[in-house]
């Protein structure tokens, strides 16, 4: 069983194309839809897939997938996120869970490869790349977390064969 000391997290917002439970306008974003909020290890491999409506913020959102991360992999002793995730969640992990949060933040406005950044943007930008994925046609919130997570199997799965 997979025992991952540290997790890093992001969200990705995704437009909503058929009538659909839980779906919201972000207005931030402009996106009528859903966000997903991932959590991997180190290697890129998923731990967790939650998918709540596109209104909620980053900081809300993260709580819950926190908590359920630290329910299944109670091991977790460092999480890293980016700049939407400062200030409320980082009050919440440190009171809740006892734990530090790094929050890897941009130094300058040009393109540069983050530490650590790179692993949870690589892993959205998988899901992106399957046609299924790039837009949410399914009507239940459990189906498209399924489907995330099947998706991400397939990838590490052509990944390790290529090897």
């Amino acid at each position: 069983m997979n025992h991952p000391r540290t997790a890093m997290f992001d969200s990705q917002r995704t437009k909503i194309i058929a009538a659909s439970e839980e779906g919201d306008f972000d207005g931030g974003e402009k996106v009528n839809g859903r966000k997903r909020h991932i959590t991997v290890d180190t290697l890129g491999c998923m731990l967790l897939v939650v998918v709540h409506a596109a209104n909620i913020h980053d900081t809300n959102g993260s709580m819950e997938v926190a908590s359920r991360a630290f329910d299944e992999y109670p091991m977790i002793g460092k999480l890293c996120g980016d700049d939407g995730y400062r200030d409320t969640f980082v009050d919440y992990i440190a009171l809740e869970f006892q734990i530090d949060v790094d929050i890897l933040s941009r130094i300058k406005p040009v393109f540069e490869i983050l530490p650590k950044r790179w692993i949870v943007e690589r892993t959205l930008a998988w899901l992106s790349n399957s046609g299924c994925l790039l837009k949410d046609y399914e009507i239940s919130i459990s189906s498209q977390e399924a489907f995330i997570m099947i998706f991400h199997a397939r990838v590490l799965l052509q990944r390790l064969v290529a090897q």
